[in-house]
């Protein structure tokens, strides 16, 4: 039979219901090479209840399209409606994935992507809801297991998203995978901490004088582009720097309170870069954007010092609320956030130590090369 002949009868079986035949003739067709009409054989399968052939003319039609949301949003409703848990979960996964690619989402589709979401979320809870009763039937409590298992635990169940280090620069390799460490975990900070009320005055007459101390965080450095950044050149998000690039700035003779208490801290010393510190004053309704740090061979630490309602710093899936005189400290290599979306500024003193675990003798290569990479534009 020749290919007009052959579209003629799938029309036919197709106008009259015929899917079994009508799958055997698109076979014959794309045997041949030719182009056939998978979503509509997808269609009157569904219509006539034929659910075998309705999914393998959308699994047809995915493999020829890898990205039609319509095969894909068939497959999820499909092996919704068989039970199929998983495989439903899954194909909703990539055609939320296939819709966050689209420029411009129409109704319908969102709608769809509601959808997907809620089967998604209700399949996560029944999961978790699972392994929770078979752990607790094996006389295991994963709530008093060790903090490791508890994370393992919430990172397979998906209520807790997996979080990296993603420096943006420079990666070193074999540290431990920790967005926060703790204050108690270091003997310098009650030290640190205990000059909160002085470093505070500080800050206040710095605020007191006419002229802002503070200027914008984000700035396009000379004669290069500038960053991608929605804070660019935004006084929102503050900074007024007591050290830079490791040259001391003339705020610090303002600030000896400050400066003696950064001196306890195991701050890194580098040729152009560190150490570093600086307040960072961020006003209302400033929200910092996901983002990564340069490096992760360091911790960035936080003095709050002013401290609004409704102040929040996310990293990595944690988040937590600043204290006025309590250091956080955590690293700027996993996704994090910061917003306030209180009444007045937040201003904490910011600078950054190196990463505890890297060896005495392994920082010394490091200084050693991250002068070289700033030397390497001067010496070429």
């Amino acid at each position: 039979m020749n290919a007009p002949a052959l579209y003629q009868e799938l029309e036919s079986h197709l106008r009259q219901g015929a899917t079994g035949r009508a799958l055997d003739i698109a076979r014959q067709i794309a045997a041949a090479g030719g182009t056939v009409p998978w979503m509509a054989i997808a269609k009157t399968c569904h219509e006539r209840g034929d659910r075998a052939g309705e999914e393998e003319a959308l699994s047809r039609r995915l493999r020829e399209q890898r990205g039609d949301i319509g095969a894909i949003s068939g497959l999820a409703e499909l092996k919704r409606a068989q039970g199929d848990r998983r495989a439903a979960q899954n194909f909703y996964r990539l055609g939320l994935n296939t819709i966050a690619q689209l420029a411009n989402v129409p109704p319908p589709l969102r709608s769809w992507a509601e959808r997907a979401q809620a089967y998604i979320q209700e399949g996560i809870t029944a999961y978790a809801a699972h392994l929770d009763d078979q752990m607790k039937a094996a006389g295991i409590d994963v709530a008093a297991s060790s903090p490791r298992i508890r994370e393992a635990f919430d990172l397979l169940t998906g209520r807790t998203p997996l979080y990296l280090q993603q420096p943006s620069m420079f990666f070193y390799p074999g540290l431990p995978h920790r967005a926060w460490y703790e204050r108690e975990e270091f003997d310098w900070v009650p030290a640190l901490e205990a000059r909160t009320e002085a470093i505070a005055a500080e800050l206040t007459a710095l605020i007191d004088t006419p002229d802002d101390s503070f200027a914008p965080y984000v700035q396009a450095p000379p004669g290069r582009p500038a960053p991608n950044n929605p804070l660019l050149d935004d006084p929102s998000w503050g900074a007024a720097y007591l050290i830079k690039s490791g040259e001391r700035q003339p705020l610090a003779d303002l600030c000896p309170a400050a400066i003696d208490a950064l001196s306890l801290a195991p701050q890194p010393v580098i040729e152009s870069r560190s150490p570093m510190a600086l307040f960072s004053r961020l006003k209302p309704g400033t929200h910092i954007k996901p983002h990564h740090g340069l490096l992760n061979t360091r911790l960035i630490c936080h003095l709050p010092l002013i401290v609004p309602d409704g102040c929040g710093l996310r990293v990595g899936p944690e988040t937590r609320a600043w204290q006025e005189g309590k250091l956080f400290i955590f690293d700027d290599s996993f996704e994090h956030e910061a917003w306030n979306r209180g009444t007045s500024d937040r201003t904490v003193l910011l600078f950054e130590i190196w990463r505890p675990e890297i060896p005495e003798e392994d920082r010394n290569v490091l200084t050693a090369l991250f002068a070289s990479i700033d030397r390497f534009e001067e010496d070429a």
